[in-house]
């Protein structure tokens, strides 16, 4: 059996783990398979799809799209803002920020509604189609990766959200992170855990937004990874996952052909999609205190 190689161990130690294709835009009927590192407990897919991102990431993916805001889309925004006002909290003097993958720079808008210590942002981003917005909200530009990224500026506050799954290697991403970062400096992550009660119930899991998450996370294998880029947990909380639970019940429904979800119609834009994520939204919140839900807030600083 073929066995991928740890980016963090550099041992071919996996296990398989599942087997799943698109079940949320149907970009491809392709099964990719994700594999274990007993060592690391990373979960990757294999093979890694890199040529094929002008596919899998289709014209009506929900980040190219300016979607009409729901009331869980409005919750949401009003509890980041609320963690986003307690990181800046910490952090002393006029401030820079710099959002990786922030494309038009939307969140670094929220940031400086949030209070006028920041006085500099900037966007690091693949998407060249979102620099003239981005530079049009006042936010500098770098049409690239994080791992590319060269500047003379050092940041006390980087994003990372729904991203560092996304990449092929997420210790070089980390790496990077740590090279740009004053010695005050946060730094926000949002990703997926796959140690969660609907990871393993569901054998198609949303979570695994396949084929377009690379790389997973336990709150083990991400300590793991931090540490070896040379920054430290400040703290690590779990959160809910509800898109992951409206995908994952929408998937099972498509099986049973009960419901259609297809590349012109896919999960996020389905009718059920929101009713089904606002029920998982309370859901994953009341069971919170005691549980480990499927997506995870991480801030971190240098050693």
């Amino acid at each position: 059996m073929h066995q991928p190689v740890c980016f963090l161990c550099g041992k071919t130690d996996f296990v398989y783990h599942s087997t799943s294709t698109d079940i949320e835009y149907h970009t491809t009927k392709d099964n990719y398979d994700f594999y274990e590192c007993q060592n690391c407990k990373l979960l990757r897919i294999d093979p890694i799809p890199v040529d094929k991102l002008s596919i899998i990431y289709p014209s009506n993916y929900y980040s190219f799209l300016k979607n009409k805001k729901t009331i869980v889309d409005s919750i949401k925004e009003w509890m980041d803002k609320r963690l986003f006002t307690n990181v800046l909290g910490k952090l002393k003097g006029d401030l820079k920020v710099l959002d990786v993958g922030g494309g038009s720079g939307w969140l670094l808008n929220v940031m400086k509604s949030l209070t006028d210590r920041v006085k500099f942002t900037q966007v690091v981003d693949l998407d060249a189609d979102a620099e003239k917005l981005a530079r049009e909200n006042g936010h500098e530009y770098f049409c690239g990766k994080i791992e590319d990224f060269k500047t003379n500026q050092k940041f006390d506050f980087v994003l990372l959200l729904n991203l560092i799954e996304h990449v092929e290697n997420p210790l070089a991403v980390l790496q990077g992170i740590e090279s740009v970062l004053t010695d005050q400096g946060l730094v926000l992550i949002k990703t997926p855990n796959y140690d969660s009660f609907d990871a393993r119930i569901f054998n198609s899991w949303g979570g695994l937004h396949c084929p377009r998450h690379w790389v997973l996370f336990t709150e083990q294998s991400f300590r793991k990874t931090a540490e070896k880029a040379n920054l430290r947990v400040e703290s690590l909380t779990y959160t809910q996952g509800a898109p992951f639970w409206a995908v994952s019940i929408l998937g099972w429904l498509q099986k049973k052909k009960l419901v259609n979800v297809n590349a012109q119609r896919p999960a996020i834009q389905h009718p059920l999609f929101p009713v089904l994520a606002g029920l998982f939204a309370g859901f994953d919140l009341l069971r919170k205190p005691f549980a480990k839900t499927s997506q995870m807030f991480i801030i971190l600083r240098k050693k």
